[in-house]
């Protein structure tokens, strides 16, 4: 709490009354370092602007909260429970790992670290077992954000004798108990994360934050491509360059597409081609040559394959 406290205290001072009575906003976001997170965001994630627009604006109405606290003004507590809804591989856990760091350098959390859980991580499988499991998980994200991924897995209204109903009420009274230093972040498909939120109520009303992500368009797709390549020091080549193209439009059409992930996955699969291909072929090469990708280390994709492009399955590339 102390290194929390600390970070608050500097944001506070950064934001002082002047003698003519003016807050320096500017210099209040620069202090508390938000600005830089959000950055950092921006850089990272390519496109997603009503994401970022979402962020950005609860980011600024916790720091108006804060300033409005440091100058002595009624305030109330916040509630900072998140519901992102989306596709896989839209960012959701990169937008949460950030969401951790602004709420910690404002002083809402007191470390801002990021603990992922699925239902397996909370859910037991027999009588006595899921408390202690939840409990665990709520104890690892003390102080930061617990992130649940497919969180609607946590209902199966189906089986009378399933336990992640227990769960459920555990994290509500967690989310209850802990506000000032808990927050969490239930994340899912959006129908499914409807139906969820839709069975339990209770729920529904203590999240203040529900953020949409879209799906990347084509054109995203590709820039996450090659960013992804150049970050990790390749390059297409020109032909190279149309083949992923290419490629994408194939593989993006096919079921279980991941967005960013199945993208990582493909250029995973491409650094593989193209390291058998250069030691296939031995001999002296231009260090050059350690980095370009060939035309042909995308095309022996399966993708492209008459066979291929039928029944895909996750990851695939």
């Amino acid at each position: 709490m102390e290194e929390a406290g600390k970070e608050t205290e500097a944001a506070a001072q950064a934001a002082a009354v002047d003698g003519s009575g003016l807050v320096d906003l500017d210099q209040a976001l620069g202090g508390a370092g938000v600005g830089e997170i959000l950055t950092e965001l921006d850089a990272e994630l390519i496109g997603l602007a009503p994401v970022k627009r979402r962020v950005r604006e609860i980011a600024d109405f916790l720091l108006i909260e804060r300033l409005r606290s440091s100058i002595g003004l009624q305030t109330q507590a916040p509630t900072l429970h998140m519901s992102f809804t989306g596709s896989p591989g839209t960012g959701k856990t990169t937008v949460a790992l950030r969401m951790g760091k602004i709420l910690h350098r404002l002083g809402y959390v007191r470390k801002g670290h990021l603990v992922v859980a699925a239902r397996d991580d909370l859910v037991g499988q027999y009588v006595g077992h899921t408390a202690p499991k939840t409990k665990e998980a709520i104890k690892r994200a003390m102080g930061g954000v617990l992130f649940i991924d497919e969180a609607y897995s946590l209902y199966r209204p189906e089986s009378e004798r399933d336990y992640g109903i227990e769960a459920v009420a555990i994290l509500l009274q967690a989310m209850e108990d802990y506000r000032n230093d808990l927050v969490v972040i239930f994340a899912g498909y959006r129908d499914r994360m409807a139906a969820f939120f839709s069975s339990n109520p209770g729920l529904r009303s203590r999240i203040a934050h529900h953020i949409d992500f879209p799906d990347y368009t084509f054109d995203e797709l590709v820039s996450i491509g090659d960013l992804m390549v150049r970050g990790q020091a390749y390059f297409f080549d020109p032909p190279a360059a149309e083949a992923f193209r290419e490629y994408l439009e194939l593989r993006r059409k096919q079921p279980l597409f991941a967005n960013a992930r199945s993208v990582r996955n493909a250029i995973d699969r491409i650094k593989l081609r193209q390291a058998a291909r250069l030691v296939a072929a031995g001999g002296r090469v231009p260090a050059k040559e350690l980095m370009r990708i060939d035309e042909s280390d995308i095309r022996q994709s399966r993708v492209f394959r008459p066979e291929g492009r039928e029944g895909d399955t996750f990851g695939k590339a």
